[in-house]
């Protein structure tokens, strides 16, 4: 190999380098704060990089939040995907390793919707994917309900299973996880025996 072809692989492997901390830092930041009003000089700083080298990495801000925000929730979904459908110890215990780990600065997140600019594309996407999820393990539990009524038991597991249910179970109430688990899927199997 001669030292040209040598330095180009080694620029090459550089910039990926640098590419991979820049995403990784925008990664990091949303994962504690969950909010698109992330200054780029926060990511230059969590990268080792300048303002300069993240917006000519990512293209521009909306650009790198778009594949970092992709990042996180990649890794929530991997989280959330060890249940399987109808399984409710499992669905319980992936909502609250999910929760124990971004529940709090969800709650924040949720605290601020009210400036749609600043969280709610993100909080929009939480609630479609939260609902999603519940519809994809709890749904079969319903499937012998007329449509009206599984409609009405979903919003209930919906709210169930809810990071605010979390939040009043762990934060406010201070239960223990187990408890709280126990909490929910007391709640979770009532509103699947549950018969209108």
């Amino acid at each position: 190999m001669n030292s040209r072809s040598y330095r180009m692989r080694a620029r090459a492997e550089a910039a990926e380098d640098t590419r991979r901390r820049v995403f990784d830092a925008a990664a990091d930041l949303l994962r504690r704060r969950l909010r698109v009003d992330i200054r780029l000089e926060d990511v230059a700083a969590g990268a080792g990089v300048s303002v300069q080298t993240v917006l000519r990495v990512a293209g521009s801000k909306a650009d790198l939040f778009r594949v970092a925000f992709d990042q996180v929730l990649s890794e929530i979904t991997g989280q959330l995907s060890d249940a399987e459908p109808g399984d409710v110890d499992a669905a319980v215990r992936t909502w609250f390793d999910h929760y124990e780990q971004f529940g709090d600065v969800v709650i924040r997140t949720l605290a601020e919707e009210a400036d749609p600019t600043v969280v709610g594309p993100i909080v929009e996407v939480g609630r479609t994917k939260h609902r999603q999820r519940v519809e994809q393990l709890l749904g079969p539990l319903l499937a012998t309900r007329p449509a009206e009524q599984r409609d009405r038991a979903i919003d209930a597991l919906v709210c169930a299973c809810d990071v605010y249910t979390w939040k009043l179970l762990r934060r406010d109430f201070g239960r223990p996880r187990a408890d709280a688990e126990a909490t929910m899927r007391l709640m979770i199997e009532s509103i699947v025996e549950t018969r209108e």
